[in-house]
């Protein structure tokens, strides 16, 4: 071209390579996270066939249901597993074409050199040329005009200095002209080589997907074929041999029975037999007792003769031995049919009877009638999210000894139906959530939540947020593993703050705490409200005072824990600990869910805690986690949007936030936020506002921001605006991440109350933190 300038084309052309890399691992993500999306809700669906009616002719089709439905979700998260190797293969060769880059930049620098050279010689080639013919046409305006011999003189020399000068710029073009053209021809050859590799290798990484898809289709289009065949061999025929040999209640037919008269004779001899009446059913009829003959009229009014007999002085021993004997006689003769209702109260009345009265004396030295109000029941205790799985007797056999017995469902309240064991509600499903970043050394950490062990299960896999150059404020801040109700026990680090001063009797309320604490992930997209993804996780634990363990293991059947969960219809999933939590699953209100705890296996638990820690003030159990159902950008508590201009030697960045009160139940401020963003290109100064810290080291800025609020300058709104002076540029847009906390308030708005008495709550926590909070361009 006229001003040469097809060099910096041919560079910016091959930068640009790397942006389309990093756009096609984004898109591969974005797929990857809708296929997750996909597979949890068919796992969700196979569930809810699995907890269809297994009662009836067609209730083995919901079988056939629930594997097809399994198998399905399988096929989907395979190809997730798929799509996240091929984004990791992305990546690494991401970062091999940033180094091929920088080799080539410095083995062209030559080629630059040259392209500098002869530009600047057009520039000058020109002004000479333009400089001679003026003075030569000056010379010859002034021959015609008649000037003095002197004048025509100075003019031949100027337009003789002006040709010599065109002349050397002439000879300068054409060597300057021959090395350009060498350089130009090898380092064109050279871009050609990178990018005709560049599109092969793209072309590789999308014949990959291509066929991950294509066999994730052909193992559903397999799903499919065998979904179609087993329901064509499940005939009606079929089913019905299924029901008989299910539900079939014996193939013998009912024998004869003949008349036996009665032997009057014997009958008469001995002692007339005693008549007595049966319990009678209600709105049945009733049989005639066999004891009388056919012509007794049964429903005929009863005559009764009472002799009261007067004291026996003489022989007391005696007759109150004989007494004792017939009420056991008695006794022994009378049966009840076994109700709920009564089973229910009888506990209870040996709940009372068998509470062992704890001397006053014995709490003289604690405070009396403390409660966790005072207390700090989120500090350092020994605390685990399961119990181990350990045998506890059945609840209505407290004098069974410890033994190789399984964990059982308790008995319900009186006020519940009572649920089938075996049938809980909740969700088992495997993946991966997140838990609630450690914050930055530099500003002083929140009171701590419950203490809880971490595990390496989740709510997904892998989360489609993920990627390996995802900046982090802290170095686990991302890679946090959601706790799960497997079996293990930890006592945290720390000391406890001695024996637990409240004081605990049989027949007081017994004080527990509830934390609620959430975390909120969100990936913001450019400026579009739609690609925003949000997943919001949460986890309720219980606090029990030490105290408490005495009155549950000196009390065969402690009174039932019982709390109800309100504003359930905001979950999209709930996840009880199977271990230590029931539900019922028949309940109608859709807001609104009861539990209540397995008293011995949580007794059984507190326990073992207490053994591994017996210093500790309280103890902490996880109950369950749930996820959110979310809303897009309107359930993120702080909006974002950030804007990359980026030229070789500089990169403009700003980043506009807003404060959502409207996503928090109920408004809470935003404490400890920071931003974190990365750039490249080799920043050798940054100009920011307000200001930021910039890590050379990591080629990371940093923005510590006080509490973002409702009452916040300009309503919570705000931006971030930085300018970074590059020697390597252009930078490449990178992630940004942002973390941050807040106290006393919910994301979901879920809230506890206790049922029933026996138990009073005297302190309720919530919080919620930031998990991958991040934002693109």
């Amino acid at each position: 071209g006229d001003k040469n300038n097809g060099f910096d084309v041919l560079y910016h052309n091959m930068k640009h390579g790397q942006i389309s890399s990093k756009e096609l691992s984004d898109f591969i993500r974005e797929r990857a996270t809708i296929e997750e999306a996909y597979s949890r809700s068919m796992t969700k669906l196979a569930k809810t066939a699995s907890n269809c009616s297994q009662l009836g002719t067609f209730a083995p089709v919901w079988d056939v249901f629930k594997q097809s439905t399994e198998k399905l979700a399988a096929c989907h998260m395979e190809l997730v597993r798929k799509l996240q190797e091929l984004i990791k293969e992305v990546q690494k060769y991401v970062e091999e074409q940033a180094k091929n880059h920088k080799k080539t930049k410095e083995e062209v620098s030559s080629t630059l050199e040259a392209v500098q050279n002869i530009q600047s010689v057009s520039q000058a080639l020109q002004k000479s040329k333009e400089n001679y013919i003026n003075k030569t046409l000056e010379q010859e305006r002034m021959r015609k005009e008649g000037a003095t011999q002197r004048d025509l003189d100075k003019a031949g020399l100027k337009v003789k200095k002006a040709t010599e000068t065109y002349k050397s710029y002439v000879e300068k073009y054409a060597s300057a002209k021959t090395e350009f053209e060498q350089r130009m021809t090898e380092t064109a050859q050279k871009f050609q080589g990178i990018e005709e590799e560049h599109v092969l290798r793209m072309q590789e990484i999308i014949h990959s997907y291509c066929q991950s898809v294509e066999e994730t289709h052909l193992q559903i289009g397999e799903v499919q074929e065998e979904f179609v065949k087993n329901m064509e061999n499940t005939s009606v025929e079929s089913l019905i041999q299924k029901l008989a040999e299910s539900k079939g209640t014996g193939k013998e037919r009912p024998g004869p029975i003949e008349f036996e008269e009665c032997n009057v004779p014997v009958t008469t001899e001995g002692a007339k037999p005693r008549k007595r009446k049966t319990f009678a059913i209600p709105g049945r009829r009733r049989d005639k007792d066999t004891d009388s003959t056919d012509s007794e009229d049964e429903d005929e009014p009863r005559k009764f003769h009472v002799q009261i007999k007067p004291v026996q002085t003489n022989n007391g021993t005696h007759q109150h031995k004989a007494t004792i004997d017939e009420l056991k006689a008695s006794i022994g003769n009378i049966t009840l049919s076994p109700t709920p209702a009564v089973h229910m109260k009888k506990n209870q009345s040996s709940d009372e009877l068998a509470r062992p009265k704890i001397p006053q004396t014995s709490f003289n030295d604690r405070l009396a009638n403390n409660d966790l109000l005072s207390l700090d029941p989120f500090g350092p205790t020994s605390s685990s999210s399961s119990i181990p799985h350990s045998s506890v007797p059945p609840p209505n056999r407290p004098t069974t000894p410890l033994g190789t017995a399984t964990i059982v469902p308790p008995p319900r309240p009186l006020s519940r139906p009572k649920l089938p064991a075996g049938k809980l509600t909740g969700i088992n499903e495997t993946g991966r959530p997140f838990s609630p970043p450690k914050m930055s050394n530099s500003s002083p950490p929140p009171a701590a939540p419950l203490a809880r062990a971490e595990s390496s299960s989740s709510l997904s896999s892998n989360t489609s947020l993920s990627a390996s150059n995802t900046p982090t404020v802290e170095e686990d801040l991302f890679v946090g593993k959601l706790p799960t109700f497997e079996k293990r026990c930890e006592t945290p680090a720390g000391t406890s703050r001695g024996p637990s001063p409240v004081t605990l009797a049989s027949q007081d309320a017994l004080p527990i705490a509830v934390a609620f604490t959430e975390s909120v992930n969100a990936y913001f997209k450019g400026a579009d409200p739609s690609k925003c993804i949000v997943k919001i996780t949460g986890d309720m634990t219980l606090s029990f005072p030490s105290g408490i363990i005495k009155i549950f293991t000196s009390s065969p059947s402690p009174a039932v824990l019982s709390f109800k969960l309100s504003n359930t219809s905001r979950l999209e999933q709930i996840m009880p600990n199977q271990q230590l939590l029931h539900s019922d699953s028949s309940q109608s209100d859709t807001n609104t869910k009861d539990f209540w705890l397995n008293m011995p296996a949580l007794t059984a638990y507190l326990r073992k805690s207490s053994e591994q820690n017996p210093a500790a003030s309280y103890y902490n159990v996880d109950v369950l986690k749930y996820q959110v159902c979310s809303n897009g950008i309107q359930s993120t508590p702080l909006n974002l949007v950030m804007y990359w201009k980026c030229t070789p030697s500089t990169t403009d960045l700003r980043v506009d936030y807003r404060y959502n009160p409207e996503s928090m139940q109920p408004p809470a401020p935003l404490t400890n936020v920071q931003v974190l963003v990365p750039v490249n290109g080799g920043v050798t100064n940054m100009q920011s506002l307000p200001n930021a810290i910039w890590n050379a080291e990591q080629s990371k800025s940093l923005w510590k921001l006080s509490d973002i609020s409702d009452k916040s300058e300009n309503e919570g709104s705000g931006s971030l605006r930085a300018k970074f002076e590059l020697s390597d540029g252009p930078s490449i847009p990178a992630t940004l991440a942002v973390q941050f906390f807040s106290e006393g308030s919910t994301l979901s708005g879920v809230d506890m109350e206790l049922v029933g008495s026996g138990y009073r709550l005297s302190l309720n926590k919530k919080r919620f933190a930031t998990g991958r909070y991040m934002a693109d361009c």
